[in-house]
């Protein structure tokens, strides 16, 4: 038997195995992977076995064009590889993740706790929102030699200030969500 139908069907046998733990255990309250190696970002397992076999046949397609280069498939057998592994290892942890204590969603925080959390995230949010006019500034009159630093300095800002503005979202809409289902 080839090394390509061999791991054909231990992919067969992963999605077998991943479809009958996501039904027994339902979506994950994160993704369940790096998105360096599942693009997918999934929070069940069957899709990153989906997307292991989809890396499976990119393999064997670019091989039968002629078009996979060496540098290309030393790239695609390591993901490949990084892919079945970490998906056995999930599979193989099973056990251990159910004495794990479970994930404290908002849902199940006292409403009084998501109106705490919201204060701070406003207070963080309006915190940013200076330390970014100040960037702005800083960046306007750095001289020219400081400009890129200056400018690197603005990012990080504005991108902190995103994170706390979709994590404050995140929260206002958990405390609508309970007020109407209350």
């Amino acid at each position: 038997m080839s090394r390509i139908k061999e791991l054909a069907n231990t992919l067969e046998q992963l999605a077998n195995q991943a479809a009958a733990l996501d039904r027994q255990r339902g979506e994950h309250h994160l993704p369940l992977f790096d998105e360096r190696l599942f693009r997918c970002k999934a929070k069940l397992l069957v899709p990153c076995v989906t997307e292991t076999q989809s890396t499976l046949n990119s393999l064997v397609k670019e091989e039968e064009a002629g078009k996979l280069t060496a540098l290309r498939a030393e790239y695609l057998t390591e993901r490949l590889y990084s892919q079945i592994s970490a998906i056995q290892r999930e599979l193989a942890t099973t056990t251990i993740r159910k004495q794990e204590p479970k994930h404290k969603s908002y849902y199940q925080k006292p409403i009084n706790e998501l109106y705490q959390n919201l204060a701070q995230h406003q207070e963080w949010e309006r915190r940013l929102m200076e330390m970014v006019r100040e960037k702005e500034l800083a960046m306007q009159y750095a001289p020219p030699f400081q400009q890129q630093a200056a400018q690197q300095a603005l990012l990080a800002t504005e991108q902190r200030l995103k994170r706390c503005q979709e994590s404050k979202l995140k929260i206002e809409n958990q405390i609508t969500y309970r007020e109407r289902n209350q």
